[in-house]
């Protein structure tokens, strides 16, 4: 164990108190940085199977969990937010991982920014993609939001998607039902004597 390993841990922790920054402009319940962080890492291995990238399972999730990790010291800067300000991202994702035993990462982390791979261009989407899905679910909840951002989330989908995999799981989500995964699931369906 390495000096700052706990002060890491403790850290990381944090990502949990605070709220993304979109949450200010829908004045919405959003996901916090660490439950975003968790769908990032499987839409990244869906879109890695689908795009034929065998053998980086191990590389992407590290990437995925690592996308957002310097926001404990930056914050969440929105779409808003990155007009005017710029992080430090690199500085921040080094002093976090000096005196740790995750030193390594902070090259896996620099390849992300730097979108220098096929991994790193793959997670990028994913992070985008993530937002999308938030924002159906949004849109099936009944909010107004998701109709206002459909200009913007479509330039992304056309211009800043990577991969053609990402630009098919944007199209299919636009007709995707939310809720079909519990409704299938659900005792009425799956136990036949449920409510004798």
């Amino acid at each position: 164990m390495k000096k700052r390993d706990l002060e890491f841990l403790f850290e990381i922790g944090s990502l949990r108190n605070f709220e993304r920054a979109w949450r200010q402009h829908a004045g919405l319940s959003v996901a916090s940085t660490p439950e975003h962080t968790f769908r990032v890492a499987f839409l990244a291995l869906l879109i890695a199977r689908e795009e034929g990238l065998r053998g980086s399972d191990e590389k992407i999730l590290k990437m995925a969990l690592l996308h957002d990790v310097a926001e404990t010291r930056t914050g969440d800067l929105g779409y808003v937010q990155r007009v005017y300000v710029k992080a430090d991202d690199h500085k921040a994702a080094s002093d976090m991982f000096a005196d740790t035993s995750f030193g390594d990462l902070e090259k896996i982390l620099q390849e992300y920014e730097a979108r220098s791979s096929k991994e790193a261009k793959i997670v990028k989407d994913a992070d985008n993609l993530e937002y999308d899905l938030e924002i159906r679910e949004l849109e099936e909840q009944g909010h107004k939001l998701p109709k206002k951002l459909a200009g913007n989330r479509r330039l992304v989908r056309d211009k800043k998607f990577y991969t053609k995999t990402a630009k098919r799981l944007w199209d299919a989500l636009k007709r995707a039902d939310p809720d079909a995964w519990h409704l299938k699931a659900n005792k009425w369906k799956k136990l036949p004597g449920a409510g004798r």
